[in-house]
């Protein structure tokens, strides 16, 4: 629960940055935007932790929190669902009534800052991950999803399912959205259970060098 909530406080300090400093072209609209999507995250975690019903997708990553996955893959799951899930609701929600194009060049600055955040985020879990690189070294001759998975392609993937809410409106949603969390559920279980034997084998020696207090963990990802 923590590893993902530490990401999450770091790219939403970053996207706050921005907007003060007047990067975006509405910049109070991304404020209100940026609440409305942390709140399928938080509304998500709140409603579990009391027992009540979730999306499969985020009731898989809850309900694996406790499972001994490597770090990389604990913060993966919860940006898989958060990204390829709640992202489109939060925009189709935000622009409900509006021109979606009218957030699209919004969207993709976004895009060019997260890709700035993650690099400093990789860099960062290599400090309690210490042979993570070895995912990297892999990945050149796999096209496993656990590798392949980035943070431009799950937005670039949710910007189509955005136009596909928006256009349907908030009343004909219901359907899209449980085969929205279908696919993201599949992508989850391939992040926790990785089809190549070569990548599971990796992460099982990847997690044995790993921190495993996650305060520990938490407070070294946070220093400067």
């Amino acid at each position: 629960m923590g590893l993902f909530a530490y990401v999450y406080r770091r790219t939403t300090a970053q996207i706050l940055k921005e907007v003060e400093l007047g990067n975006f072209e509405d910049n109070d609209r991304m404020v209100k935007f940026d609440v409305e999507f942390a709140n399928f995250y938080l509304d998500a975690y709140h409603a579990y932790s009391n027992g009540l019903e979730v999306s499969r997708s985020w009731d898989f990553v809850f309900k694996n929190a406790k499972e001994p996955l490597t770090i990389l893959q604990h913060v993966m799951l919860g940006i898989n669902t958060h990204i390829n899930l709640d992202l489109a609701m939060a925009v189709s929600a935000v622009m409900r009534e509006k021109e979606l194009a009218e957030i699209e060049t919004d969207y993709n600055t976004v895009n060019r800052i997260l890709s700035d955040i993650v690099n400093e985020i990789q860099d960062r879990l290599g400090r309690v991950s210490p042979l993570l690189f070895m995912l990297d070294w892999a990945g050149k001759n796999s096209d496993e999803k656990i590798i392949d998975f980035s943070m431009a392609k799950a937005r670039e993937v949710s910007w189509g399912n955005a136009n596909l809410l928006w256009g349907l409106g908030m009343e004909h949603q219901e359907e899209a959205i449980k085969n929205i969390d279908g696919v993201v559920l599949k992508l989850s279980e391939l992040i926790k259970t990785p089809q190549s034997k070569i990548i599971g084998f990796l992460l099982s020696l990847i997690g044995r060098f790993e921190k495993k207090n996650i305060a520990k963990v938490i407070a070294t990802l946070r220093e400067d």
